[in-house]
């Protein structure tokens, strides 16, 4: 009990909890003589009724009904997707096929090679040229910008159709 009082400072709200911590040793039964230290048990039980009125005894604000979630802004280069597609289609086929297959599917290199009896040097070499055809697409019908890392900072949407 001098454990609850000196942690609640409240005499009559110690007794409630205290009470709560005897049902659970009630409810533990035989469980209870079973336990290695049953002192120690009862008075990690005794903490976590202390912490857990403390929970429930925090205020709770209400929000506005009108207040919305923050709606987090996606990347610039993630923006890039529906771009991205309709550029896709102005590439020569082998140049999608390979974009499309290791770039978006996937697909390793070295089984893309495999799969279309390309040497490792030769399916690298593709893909890079492919890559470059489609960023340079990407620079001219997206007005895509960097930032002084390279990376995408801005575009406007799709200029083809």
């Amino acid at each position: 009990m001098a454990f609850l009082t000196h942690r609640l400072q409240d005499p009559a709200l110690a007794q409630d909890l205290l009470q709560e911590v005897f049902l659970k040793s009630m409810r533990l039964g035989r469980g209870f003589c079973a336990l290695d230290n049953p002192r120690a048990w009862l008075y990690r039980v005794a903490k976590n009724a202390v912490v857990d009125h403390a929970r429930s005894a925090r205020p709770h604000v209400e929000l506005p009904a009108d207040l919305m979630a923050p709606v987090p802004e996606r990347p610039a280069v993630d923006e890039l997707d529906v771009c991205l597609l309709r550029n896709l289609a102005y590439l020569s086929l082998p140049d999608r096929g390979i974009v499309q297959a290791c770039d978006m599917g996937g697909l390793t290199v070295r089984d893309y090679a495999l799969a279309h009896t390309l040497g490792l040097a030769a399916a690298k070499s593709r893909l890079l040229r492919a890559r470059q055809r489609l960023r340079q697409l990407l620079v001219t019908n997206c007005q895509i910008k960097f930032d002084a890392s390279g990376q995408v900072c801005c575009h406007i949407a799709c200029t083809t159709s």
